[in-house]
């Protein structure tokens, strides 16, 4: 219509000018008032605009749902805007480019040391399964995963093993194998396991757990945010009515959307999780904030308290860094709440954030890419997931050098310690749970075997003493653990000799064997210096003999996996 009403006052203007008198004379003050008409026009033309939307980010925040402290859901709506005319839609953006900004650690991988020079090798235990059902992820979606996203050791401990529970005081137990190593059979694999006490969930101690849920606009995508609550109803089924359970949210700012609610009452905390809409920046400090506040508020004595979060790790509002968030985590746990971290979605997954949140927050990491992984990690294995049965679990182990000549600790590449960190008491370690089982591979080479990864130097002028080896010829190696009580301060140690025996291949256990080719399958993803003759047969070969019992499918799965990669490998 305004155009319209522009080319009629200009073909007005050309009518008068054609009416002149011919051989008529324009002045200079006629032209200058009809380019004045003419500007003033197109000028009106450009400034008469609707005014613009509210942001993206208002609108977004003012649909978030709230549960007040009586439990009554209270919903905001956005004020509806209705165009005056009606205009063609805006040229295709860039808002939101399909780039790929995930992020993860390097790793740099253990390598081989002389047991003369580095006798002693000191670890934290890791309890962590993200990495693997990461790893599947990308696998499944077609596409081999970045090397920082193989953690070996994360890989290993995504499945169960058989060890036999603990007899005594102490809340683990520790088994060991030695056989030839099927990546290179002229050197050894010693398999450790720790196999925690299992604690019927009955008899589990009363939970206090906060859920504390990213609903920035990051989160709106299915695998996100719809994930994450059908994740939470899962674990609230598991909940009792001696267990209670708060959620708190952030996205611009955090908020309490559930006070308190007992376990029994199952249909107002499932309420709550339906109400979660996503919108908005990331304040996930602030969220980190409030739900260690809420959770030290409803603080129970000798019980389990937790925060479980949930989130692509996508911090961008105030309190965001890597370095501040782990500094506010590790002055948090000093209340004696837990923090255990659930990872979501994929193209902006924040892996390495993650990871360092769950390490300092004495909690674990998980990953989450569908609603079968969901019910393993909160389901299957509520115990082990959320119920910590010794903390700051660290292990150094003690080569004879009379029997190994090097050895390369497999994985665990970001829980090595320092030697003098195992006695004290101060350093962070990792947590294990209820039934939970945590496994170590180690690579040896035996003495009188040719030796090409390490480096020599010039022997030791004074430390060069053999003489006492002599009374422990019949052992390989000496296991130390420590650990503390869950609410502990001093740990406890124990000690475990290793004998040198020897298993044939064949007669080493279903654990040896799937262990082994778990690690090998991380060595050929991560195309690793180490990986000597491992191959994707060989992998395949050592998993279809090592299934066993399989109840739940995930050794199969893990088989279907390593044959995708092999086809993806040769692309």
């Amino acid at each position: 219509m305004k155009k319209m009403l522009f080319f009629s006052a200009a073909i007005m203007l050309l009518s008068i000018t054609a009416c002149q008198p011919s051989g008529g004379k324009k002045t200079t003050s006629d032209d200058a008032q009809k380019k004045t008409v003419m500007r003033e026009m197109v000028l009106s033309e450009k400034n008469e605009k609707p005014p613009p939307p509210p942001p993206v980010d208002q609108m977004q925040d003012m649909k978030l749902s709230v549960v007040t402290q009586e439990g009554t859901a209270e919903r905001q709506t956005a004020p509806m805007i209705v165009a005056d005319e009606e205009v063609a839609p805006p040229p295709p953006t860039n808002e939101n480019p399909a780039f790929n900004t995930e992020e993860y650690d390097a790793i740099v991988e253990n390598k081989f040391l002389a047991a003369t020079q580095n006798p002693l090798s000191t670890f934290s235990i890791d309890v962590d399964e993200a990495a693997y059902s990461n790893i599947r992820r990308y696998l499944e979606n077609g596409s081999m995963p970045p090397p920082g996203a193989v953690r070996i050791e994360e890989m290993i401990n995504y499945f169960d093993y058989s060890y036999p529970q603990p007899m005594g005081e102490d809340p683990f137990s520790v088994n060991t194998e030695i056989s030839a190593c099927p990546w290179n059979g002229a050197h050894q694999l010693v398999h450790v396991g720790l196999q925690g006490k299992e604690i019927p969930t009955a008899s589990l101690p009363a939970s206090n757990m906060v859920f504390l849920v990213d609903v920035s606009g990051s989160m709106s995508e299915p695998n996100k945010l719809p994930l994450v609550q059908a994740s939470m109803k899962l674990l609230a089924d598991q909940l009792r009515p001696k267990d209670k359970v708060s959620i708190v949210v952030y996205a611009g700012s955090a908020g309490l959307v559930l006070p308190p609610t007992s376990g029994s009452d199952k249909r107002t905390i499932k309420e709550a999780i339906d109400q979660l809409q996503a919108g908005g920046s990331t304040a996930g400090g602030e969220g980190i904030l409030l739900a260690y506040k809420t959770a030290r508020e409803n603080f129970i004595k000798e019980g389990n308290n937790r925060i479980i979060l949930a989130t692509d790790g996508d911090f961008n509002v105030g309190v965001s860094s890597d370095d501040a968030l782990v500094r506010l985590v590790e002055e948090q746990r000093k209340s004696g709440v837990f923090l255990s971290v659930l990872g979501y979605g994929m193209g902006n997954y924040k892996d390495s954030k993650m990871q360092q949140l769950a390490d300092k927050g004495n909690g674990n990491h998980s990953y989450i890419d569908n609603l079968s992984e969901a019910r393993k990690v909160l389901v299957n294995e509520f115990g082990s997931t959320l119920f910590t049965i010794a903390k700051d679990v660290k292990i150094q182990v003690e080569f004879n050098p009379a029997k190994v000549q090097a050895y390369r600790l497999v994985g665990y590449e970001n829980r090595m310690l320092a030697k003098e960190d195992f006695n004290d008491d101060t350093k962070d370690a990792g947590e294990l749970g209820s039934g939970h089982t945590v496994t170590a591979l180690y690579e040896i080479i035996p003495v009188g075997v040719k030796d090409t990864f390490t480096k020599t130097v010039d022997p030791l002028k004074y430390q060069s003493n053999p003489s006492w080896v002599s009374g422990n010829m019949g052992e390989i190696m000496t296991i130390k653990l420590r650990y503390k009580k869950p609410d502990g301060d001093i740990s406890r140690l124990i000690t475990h000799p290793v004998l040198d025996n020897h298993l044939l291949p064949g007669g080493t256990s279903d654990n040896f064997r799937f262990s082994a080719a778990v690690a090998a399958f991380g060595m050929l993803l991560r195309n690793s210096d180490y990986k000597q003759q491992a191959s994707y047969d060989q992998v395949i070969t050592l998993a279809r003999g090592a299934r066993g019992m399989d109840n739940n499918g995930y050794r199969t799965e893990f088989i279907r996996l390593v044959e995708s990669a092999t086809l993806l490998a040769k692309k």
